[in-house]
C-alpha cells in the first residue's frame, strides 16, 4: 500500500517496522524481484516479510511471538489472514486497527451482507473495547464511532503524501482534452461511469487508464463500453504504472479524473494535484472544495450530468486558462497537507518508547 510505503519513509523516529504481507499484487499477479518467507530489508528501519500462499496465519502468529512488537498495527478490517487472525490470535502487543476507508458507506456497499455480519459479530464479542482504532481524518473517526460507539478509542493520524514536483502542461487547444486515471480497476473507482459519459462528448478526448485489474467482470464491461465510443474519443489502457513512473503517466495529461465512490486518502489524486493536474473527482474523498482553489471540480454521483459538465468545462479551456488551474492544483496540494502536523499525530498514536496513551474523546 502506498500509504504504508509513505509512512515508513517519512516517520521513523524511535520506530522500527516489521511489515508482514503477501507476495502477490491486488490482481493476484506475483510480485517481482522479491524474496519470500524471510525478513528482507526495505530501508534502514524497515523489514518486510513477503509470505507465500501457504500457512499465512500460522506464520504471522509465529513471527509476532518471535519479534514481540510493542504495537501491532493492523491495516484493514475484512481479510482473514491479515486482519482477523492478528486481531484474534496474536497475543501480547497493543493493537491498533486501521480502518483505511473500509467503513465509508461507499465501501460498505460492496459485499455489504458479509461485512454487516462481520461487524455485528465484532461488536457482539466486544473486540472494540480492548483495541485502539486509527482513522486518517475526523470524518473516518466519525464512521468508526458510528459503527462501534463511544467505547471505541480512535486516534486520528493522516496519510503521508507522495509529492510530485510541478509538471509543465502539454499543449492545449480549445475543444480537446487529455485525461488520465491511475487506480485499481474496480467498481469503487467508477471508471465505467467516465466511459459512459464520454459517449456524450463532442470534443476530441484522449483518456489514458493506468492500474491493475482487480475485478475482471467489471473490466470486461468497461472494454465493451470502450468499443462503443465515438471516433472523437480515444481510450488507452496502459496497465499498471510503477510508483517511480507516476510523473511520466501524468505529464501528457491536462486533467486527472477519478470519480470514486469513496477514498480514504486517494494517493493518486494527491500526486496529480501536486504535479499541477486539476482533478475531477467526487465529494467522497478528502480532496474537496477544489473549484474554489482552481484545483479541480468535485462532482455528484447521483447522475452523470455534473461529470459531463466538468469534462466539457476543461475541454473548452485554452492553454492560458488551464495554466492557472495547473498552478491552482499545485498550490492546493501545498496548503492542504502539512507533513509536520502528520508526524505529530503519529507520535501521539505510536507513543515514544512504546508508551501509548488513550486518545482524547
Amino acid at each position: 500500500m502506498q500509504s504504508i510505503a509513505n509512512l515508513v519513509k517519512e516517520y521513523h523516529e524511535e520506530v522500527e517496522y516489521f511489515i508482514f504481507c503477501g507476495d502477490v499484487d491486488l490482481n493476484g499477479a506475483a510480485l517481482e524481484n522479491i524474496e519470500t518467507n524471510k525478513w528482507v530489508g526495505y530501508n534502514a528501519h524497515t523489514k518486510v516479510w513477503y509470505n507465500g500462499p501457504d500457512k499465512i496465519s500460522d506464520t504471522l502468529v509465529k513471527q509476532v511471538e518471535l519479534i514481540k512488537p510493542d504495537i501491532l498495527f493492523i491495516i484493514g478490517l475484512f481479510s482473514w489472514h491479515y486482519n482477523i487472525v492478528p486481531l484474534l490470535f496474536c497475543k501480547g502487543p497493543r493493537k491498533i486497527l486501521s480502518a483505511r476507508g473500509m467503513l465509508h458507506p461507499g465501501a460498505l456497499s460492496q459485499k455489504k451482507w458479509k461485512k454487516k455480519i462481520y461487524l455485528q459479530l465484532f461488536k457482539l464479542l466486544e473486540y472494540h473495547h480492548s483495541i485502539y482504532f486509527h482513522a486518517t481524518d475526523e470524518e473516518e473517526k466519525n464512521y468508526i464511532i458510528n459503527k462501534f460507539g463511544k467505547p471505541a478509542h480512535v486516534f486520528v493520524a493522516g496519510n503521508f503524501p507522495n509529492k510530485i514536483s510541478l509538471l509543465p502542461l502539454p499543449r492545449k487547444e480549445p475543444m480537446q482534452l487529455k485525461m488520465v486515471s491511475i487506480a485499481v480497476i474496480s467498481p469503487m473507482k467508477n471508471i465505467l461511469v467516465v466511459l459512459e459519459v464520454l459517449k456524450e462528448c463532442a470534443e476530441e478526448i484522449e483518456f489514458n487508464i493506468y492500474g491493475p485489474v482487480k475485478d475482471e467482470e467489471y473490466w470486461e464491461i468497461c472494454r465493451q463500453e470502450i468499443k462503443s465510443l465515438p471516433q472523437n474519443v480515444k481510450v488507452n489502457y496502459r496497465r499498471e504504472v510503477e510508483p517511480r513512473k507516476i510523473s511520466e503517466a501524468l505529464k501528457d495529461a491536462h486533467v486527472f479524473i477519478l470519480p470514486s465512490k469513496s477514498e480514504n486518502f486517494g494517493h493518486a489524486i494527491y500526486e496529480a494535484l501536486s504535479a499541477g493536474r486539476p482533478v475531477i473527482t467526487s465529494h467522497n474523498t478528502p480532496w474537496n472544495n477544489l473549484q474554489e482553489s482552481k484545483a479541480g471540480i468535485n462532482i455528484s454521483l447521483k447522475d452523470n450530468g455534473e461529470l459531463l459538465k466538468a469534462i466539457e468545462f476543461f475541454a473548452a479551456m485554452d492553454e492560458s486558462e488551464l495554466s492557472r488551474w495547473n498552478r491552482g492544483a499545485n498550490d492546493y496540494s501545498e496548503e492542504i497537507v502539512k507533513v509536520g502536523d502528520i508526524k505529530d499525530q503519529y507520535r501521539r498514536m505510536f507513543g515514544r518508547g512504546g508508551t501509548l496513551k488513550r486518545p482524547e474523546p
